[in-house]
């Protein structure tokens, strides 16, 4: 059994698939640097209190969680590395302007998110801070499609929700919190049955909205049912507006869109659009965000921002990694000046040139060529 000495979901990356993801992984962040996107690479663990804050708050489950010898207190290994980065955005670089950050690194969770999944995804992703116009919306959209192309996903499908609109319907209709968090409950899971049973209690108009939000899934039909039939309040107008306008720019590159007005993932967390990437190669979303304009709140600043996240270990599965690339095998001669140039030049050039050592028993791994000396010149020559 490959992975029989770790645990459960947890497994080793080999050569082949290593070199893959890090390929990939180039790949992406240098398209995020040419968009203006600095790097930033938060620590792995942080005090619990910074982790759960914003985002982090549904992922308390997820956690992993230590007692920091230092001072005692309780220490987590992150989750997502969203809320990390809101907190370098608004409490280290402390910018007024707008500020464009990505990441790429690992976090760990204590049960996978799917029978599929690893337990310790390799997240990569950028985050808007700044703006809360649906132009950054898009510009971070534009950019999760631009980082999926480039990693060769065909057959893209973009599903896009709002959570304003049913926290508008849960404000115009003055709902508890308590009863919103019923509410949030059942339409999660589109549970038909304890959602009529719980609109039983509301006004007639709240409660046909309500029953009708699992109904609005689909194409853009969706948004003239939803904006003929919801309540004509105006949180809920404007997020339709968005919705439109966000299918109007992405349509053409992409070979789908579908809308779900009954989606509340991040729900706690989230203020306005939602997002996420499929392809059929997977039965899992490849790629996810949205705008959460109160993230940094908890940090001191309380900024508009919008971002997305991939998790770059799921995307590379859905091409098969190429053959590790075969080297150049050469002798052991370090004193030769002619022979250290040959090596050093090959290797500039990208060539892997793999140096035996005195006494090494067997080939070269994964070498088909070697250097020989021949007319008093080193030569590259087939195995």
């Amino acid at each position: 059994m490959r992975n029989w000495l770790l645990p459960e979901f947890v497994e080793d990356i080999l050569p082949i698939e290593a070199l893959h993801i890090e390929t990939m992984r180039r790949q992406i962040m240098d398209l995020l640097l040419v968009h203006g996107y600095q790097h930033v690479m938060p620590p792995l663990l942080e005090y619990v209190e910074s982790l759960l804050t914003g985002s982090g708050s549904d992922m308390d489950l997820q956690m992993f969680k230590v007692i920091d010898q230092l001072s005692g207190r309780m220490m987590g290994v992150r989750t997502d590395m969203t809320p990390q980065v809101a907190r370098i955005d608004a409490h280290l670089l402390n910018h007024d302007g707008i500020t464009r950050l990505s990441y790429a690194n690992s976090v760990l969770h204590t049960i996978p998110s799917a029978l599929t999944k690893t337990r310790e995804p390799l997240q990569i992703g950028a985050e808007l801070y700044g703006h809360a116009g649906i132009e950054s919306d898009l510009e971070v959209q534009r950019l999760m499609l631009r980082c999926l192309s480039i990693s060769g996903v065909t057959n893209l499908h973009l599903d896009l929700g709002h959570v304003a609109v049913f926290r508008g319907l849960i404000k115009g209709a003055d709902i508890s919190h308590e009863m919103e968090n019923e509410l949030f409950s059942v339409l999660q899971v589109k549970d038909i049955p304890a959602l009529k049973e719980l609109c039983a209690r509301l006004d007639k108009k709240t409660r046909e909205a309500l029953m009708l939000l699992p109904e609005l899934y689909g194409n853009k039909s969706v948004l003239l049912e939803a904006q003929q039939k919801l309540p004509n309040y105006p949180v809920i107008q404007q997020a339709l507006h968005d919705l439109n306008r966000v299918e109007q720019e992405l349509v053409s590159v992409v070979d789908a869109i579908a809308f779900d007005l009954a989606d509340l993932r991040g729900y706690h967390y989230h203020t306005g659009i939602l997002f996420a990437a499929y392809t059929d190669k997977s039965s899992n979303s490849i790629a996810l965000g949205g705008r959460y304009d109160e993230i940094g709140k908890a940090f001191g600043r309380s900024r508009p921002a919008t971002g997305f996240s991939i998790d770059l270990r799921e995307l590379t599965r859905l091409h098969e990694p190429g053959n590790y690339p075969m080297g150049i095998r050469a002798p052991y001669r370090i004193h030769d000046p002619e022979l250290q140039g040959e090596i050093e030049k090959l290797r500039k050039e990208g060539q892997i040139v793999v140096v035996e050592l005195p006494g090494q028993i067997g080939d070269c791994l994964d070498c088909d060529r070697q250097l020989v000396l021949q007319d008093g010149q080193w030569k590259i020559v087939n195995i």
